[in-house]
C-alpha cells in the first residue's frame, strides 16, 4: 500500500535535491524520506546547527544561510530541486525577525533557483495565513488570508504568534506573484500543526514536559477542534509533491483527513507518557493569566516566551479545521500513520533520547 502511494504519480524524477531547513523538526523528516527514496540530498544548514537528527544520514551538508542571498547560487548549482523549509517558526520574537527570515529568506530562495534554472520548487507556508480563529467550518485553499488575530491590546502589545502568520502569508503572496511572473514550478505546502519525533515547538512536547513537572490545571475545553498531522506522514507528502506531475503554481493544504478534538489529543499523549491528564481550566481563568505573563516578558525583553500568551491560551479554546481534499485529489496523500500509533512513536522517541 505505501509503495503504491509512493510511485503512483512518478512524473518528475529528481536525482539531486537541496533542502533548506534540513536540521530543523520538518525538514529533519524530509530529509530522512529523500534518503529512503534513493534520492542525493544537500542539506543547507546555518553554521553551528544541530545536526543530530540527520547526522546519521548519507547527505551533504552545506553551510549557508537563505538569508545572505550571494551565498545561495553556489549552493545551488546542479540541483534539480529546492524543497524550502528553512524559516522563524516561533511565537515570540520581533517582526523583523520574522520578516528577514520568512519573506526576505523565501525570496533569495525563489531567485537562486531561478538563477540556476531549477526545475522543481517547494516551500512550506502555513495554513495559520488563512486565520486561526475559532471557526467550526472548515477552510481549504479557496479561503482568503486573514493571518492576523485581533489580540486584546493588539496595537499596544503586539503577538509574535501574528508575526509568524502575518509574515508566511506574505511569503506565499509573493512567492506565487514571483513564480507566475518568472515562469517557475511552484508548489506551496501549507501543513496544519505537525507533531513527531524531534518536535519542540509546536506545543506537543512542552505541555507534556509541564505534566510530567507536576502541572495538574492547563487551558482547555472538551469541544474545541484541532487539525494535526504526523511528521513522517508530512514528509512523504513533500516526497509526492516534488515526483508528482504538477507544474505551474499550487497552494496546497496538509493535514489529517479527520479533525480531532484537541482534548483527545492531549488524552494520548498523557496516556503514553504515563502521565494523569490535568484538569481544564475555563479561558476566563487562563487568558488574564497569559495577557500578564506576556506583557512582563515583552516588557523585559526577554529571549524566551512564557508558558503561557494570549496567542497559546486561545489555541486550547478555538475551534480549528482544514479541508485536505486537493492533497487528497492532486497528490494522491493520505495519512499512514493514525494519530495513536503517531502519538506512541512520538512519546517513545521523547524517552529514547532522555528528553522525558
Amino acid at each position: 500500500m505505501e509503495d503504491e502511494i509512493y510511485n503512483n504519480l512518478s512524473g518528475f524524477k529528481p536525482e539531486k535535491v537541496l533542502v533548506t531547513g534540513a536540521s530543523g523538526f520538518i525538514g529533519g523528516h524530509i530529509t530522512r524520506c529523500l534518503v529512503e527514496q534513493g534520492v542525493n540530498v544537500s542539506c543547507l544548514a546555518r553554521k553551528g546547527s544541530d545536526l543530530r537528527f540527520i547526522s546519521h544520514l548519507p547527505v551533504e551538508i552545506i553551510v549557508g544561510d537563505i538569508t545572505e542571498k550571494d551565498s545561495l547560487n553556489a549552493s545551488f548549482k546542479g540541483m534539480d530541486a529546492i524543497i524550502h523549509s528553512a524559516g522563524k517558526v516561533s511565537d515570540w520574537g520581533c517582526y523583523e525577525s520574522f520578516y528577514h527570515a520568512n519573506v526576505e529568506g523565501t525570496h533569495n530562495v525563489l531567485q537562486a533557483a531561478l538563477d540556476n534554472s531549477i526545475k522543481r520548487v517547494i516551500i512550506t507556508g502555513s495554513v495559520s495565513s488563512y486565520g486561526e480563529e475559532n471557526y467550526h467550518g472548515l477552510k481549504d485553499e479557496s479561503f482568503p488570508y486573514n493571518s492576523h488575530y485581533p489580540y486584546f491590546l493588539d496595537r499596544i502589545l503586539p503577538s509574535g504568534m501574528n508575526h509568524y502568520r502575518d509574515t508566511k502569508a506574505i511569503s506565499t503572496r509573493e512567492s506565487v506573484d514571483f513564480a507566475h511572473k518568472h515562469g517557475l514550478n511552484l508548489i506551496v505546502l501549507e501543513p496544519v500543526w505537525v507533531y513527531g519525533e524531534n518536535e519542540f515547538s509546536s506545543g506537543f512536547y512542552e505541555y507534556v514536559k509541564s505534566v510530567k513537572s507536576g502541572a495538574f490545571l492547563m487551558p482547555g475545553n472538551h469541544s474545541n477542534t484541532f487539525p494535526v498531522i504526523y511528521a513522517g506522514d508530512l514528509a512523504r507528502a513533500y516526497w509526492l509533491a516534488l515526483t508528482s506531475h504538477l507544474e505551474g503554481v499550487q497552494r496546497i493544504v496538509l493535514g489529517n483527513p479527520s479533525t480531532e478534538k484537541m482534548n483527545r489529543i492531549y488524552q494520548l499523549f498523557c496516556k503514553e507518557a504515563g502521565l494523569r491528564k490535568p484538569f481544564l481550566l475555563p479561558k476566563c481563568i487562563t487568558y488574564p493569566i497569559g495577557f500578564v505573563l506576556e506583557l512582563i516578558y515583552s516588557t523585559f525583553r526577554a529571549k524566551k516566551p512564557p508558558l503561557l500568551t494570549r496567542a497559546r491560551v486561545n489555541m486550547f479554546y478555538d475551534s480549528i479545521g482544514f479541508d485536505i481534499s486537493k492533497a487528497t485529489q492532486l497528490l494522491q496523500f493520505g495519512n499512514l500513520v493514525p494519530l495513536e500509533d503517531g502519538i506512541k512513536r512520538t512519546v517513545q522517541w521523547y524517552r529514547d533520547n532522555n528528553f522525558l
